[in-house]
């Protein structure tokens, strides 16, 4: 889902960082690896997993977080917080239908041992969609600060959930009084202009993840609330606008900096998370990839109609045809579906074919690009 910009005459590995294909790769691996030799693949993967799922992809969702922060400033696609509604309404719904639609199935199969997962499909995983969208909108199309924008909401609603309904642990209150001691310090680095990126990171990004990983929440999220107390640019260019490579502020040398190790960190969460066995199908598997393929688009369509009856324009520039598109894209659950699946249910039947509907809920790539080849998106922000 990073964050390079275009370029001419781009090289074999420029290519593959820009399109988040080690990612890919990693994916790939893995459940090749899993299928061949589950005993080895474990006994490498099973230790990265902390490493790269509460550290590495903190900078991940960082990445992620700064792109929908410019897009909210002047210029920005989300500028305005009543277009700026719109997405977080989509995301709503995009969580809500695919949750019904799971629990109807679960109940009128009576499978009710399945019953826990209901929140398997209510993820977006932003990389993929986002990388999906990418390929199918113009650069600086309102879609992909749209459906970016969604995937945060959504991915942070899903913690929520996370943390409410699957409990890793006891939550503290005590440990998440740290959080306003975290913006507090980011804030006075701000105030005194401070121009590096790292005490920004060392200090109140640390606090920050000891504030949710010790409060009983995911610590993925550790710098969201922090990048937007970078020191920034005052206007957006324009999402992957090639110009940002010149400024100087704070924020984009953070985003220079990380962008390539985030490629892979990514690589590495999919090795360390995705290895499946392609024997590991059953209706648990059925009714996570219904919930996403069906749900999300149905969902993030009909919030946002009854939005746009409510008074809550779409973004300019953003048809219903292009949202039938990203909704498609959205249905990518990968990501924060595996949190899930692995809160839900212990080891067993039930965890392997989620886990599975996670995994193959990738069937909505090529779905979102047909859907373009017959709805073509606009090309114009």
């Amino acid at each position: 889902m990073t964050h390079h910009r275009p370029r001419p005459a781009r090289s074999p590995i420029r290519f593959i960082l820009d399109n988040s294909l080690l990612l890919v790769a990693g994916t790939a691996i893995a459940v090749l690896w899993a299928n061949l030799d589950v005993r080895g693949y474990d006994s490498i993967a099973i230790p990265l997993r902390f490493w790269v799922n509460e550290i590495g992809m903190v900078f991940f969702f960082a990445l992620a977080a700064k792109e929908v922060f410019e897009a909210t400033l002047p210029g920005g696609a989300l500028a305005s917080p009543r277009l700026a509604l719109s997405p977080l309404v989509a995301a709503v719904g995009g969580m809500v239908a695919p949750a019904l639609i799971y629990v109807t199935l679960v109940n009128t199969s009576g499978l009710t041992n399945l019953s826990n997962g209901w929140a398997i499909p209510c993820a977006t995983d932003i990389a993929f969609s986002a990388m999906v969208a990418r390929a199918i909108f113009a650069a600086g199309h309102p879609a992909v600060p749209f459906l970016l924008l969604l995937a945060i909401a959504d991915d942070a609603l899903g913690l929520v959930i996370l943390a409410v309904f699957y409990p890793h642990g006891h939550l503290s209150l005590g440990a998440l009084l740290l959080m306003p001691l975290a913006l507090a310090l980011a804030a006075w680095l701000k105030r005194r202009q401070t121009a590096s990126f790292w005490p920004y990171v060392l200090g109140p990004g640390m606090l920050s993840w000891a504030a949710l990983y010790f409060g009983g929440l995911h610590p993925a999220l550790a710098l969201v609330p922090i990048v937007p107390l970078m020191p920034h640019g005052r206007r957006d260019l324009g999402l992957f606008d090639p110009r940002e490579d010149r400024l100087p502020d704070t924020l984009n040398r953070f985003e220079h900096w990380w962008a390539t190790p985030v490629q892979v960190i990514l690589f590495l969460f999919g090795f360390a998370t995705a290895g499946v066995r392609f024997e590991q199908v059953g209706p648990g598997t059925a009714f996570v990839l219904i919930g996403l393929l069906a749900g999300k688009p149905l969902g993030i369509l009909g919030f946002s109609l009854m939005a746009r009856l409510a008074g809550v324009p779409l973004p300019a520039g953003l048809r219903w045809r292009d949202l039938t598109i990203v909704g498609v894209a959205a249905s990518i659950g990968f990501t924060v579906s595996l949190f899930f699946a692995t809160a839900a249910f212990a080891t067993g039947p039930e965890l392997a074919e989620t886990k599975m509907g996670a995994l193959l809920s990738f069937a909505a790539a090529p779905l979102a690009l047909l859907v373009s080849r017959v709805w073509k998106p606009a090309r114009d922000a």
